[in-house]
């Protein structure tokens, strides 16, 4: 293996690290916010701009769903992330293993996962906003998460044809 391509796995491997300390901090900061919103609510709404007013509590409510999934999304990120860092792993040792096609074929499910969770934030920030009081989140179809979402599935078949063609290709030998 070339010194540029250990550089670059040890690079990945530390990135990968990083954004899986911060996609578990952020749901703990989510939660936190969560939480003040329920001990504190007017603080915590006044804080976000939301104006305390007897017609804002769908506005609250749907706020307060929002963090829900954002919590919710942390361990469908979590679950790509570790299945990432563990694939980067097995480059040394060769990552055209059984393990990795089913690594990859999990991963698509956690992204399709993240992107059902995308739908329903849009869903309900359209629901509960107002024009005079706006959640502002919305939501917008992007063409390429969801064909991110398909690659995963395709590699993790691509993996599998891989391995099938080598056993048989050493079984002839």
């Amino acid at each position: 293996m070339t010194r540029s391509s250990v550089d670059s796995l040890s690079l990945s491997r530390k990135l990968i690290q990083t954004l899986i300390v911060l996609n578990l901090a952020m749901a703990f900061l989510i939660f936190v916010l969560f939480v003040a919103s329920l001990v504190a609510e007017d603080v915590v709404m006044g804080a976000l701009g939301l104006k305390p007013a007897s017609d804002s509590s769908w506005l609250i409510a749907g706020g307060r769903m929002i963090m829900v999934i954002g919590m919710a999304s942390a361990p469908f990120a979590h679950v790509i992330l570790t299945r990432l860092r563990s694939i980067v792993e097995s480059v040394p040792i060769g990552p055209f293993i059984a393990v990795n096609a089913e690594r990859l074929r999990t991963m698509g499910w956690a992204l399709l996962g993240l992107e059902l969770l995308h739908i329903v934030v849009g869903v309900v920030a359209a629901v509960t906003s107002s024009r005079a009081e706006p959640i502002g989140v919305s939501w917008s179809f992007s063409a390429t998460r969801w064909l991110a979402v398909l690659l995963l599935f395709v590699l993790a078949h691509v993996f599998e044809q891989g391995i099938r063609m080598r056993e048989d290709l050493e079984g002839t030998v």
